[in-house]
């Protein structure tokens, strides 16, 4: 148990010392970045369904 209170002391030592944490600019900053690539992938993955289904209707010739 003790190895336990020890791991939990120094991971919370090494959280409030060690880490540099971003500001609320740079978090902000980060936050619109990883919103804009979220839709740009998800327009991407949406032409490329829209593409394989009009190509699979296509073939098959069923709508």
């Amino acid at each position: 148990m003790a190895k336990v209170l020890d791991f939990i002391k120094e991971s919370y030592q090494e959280v409030t010392g060690k880490v540099t944490w971003p500001t609320w600019a740079q978090l902000q900053n980060h936050a619109v970045v990883v919103l804009v690539a979220s839709v740009i992938i998800a327009l991407v993955v949406l032409v490329m369904d829209k593409a394989s289904s009009n190509i699979l209707e296509l073939l098959y010739g069923t709508k």
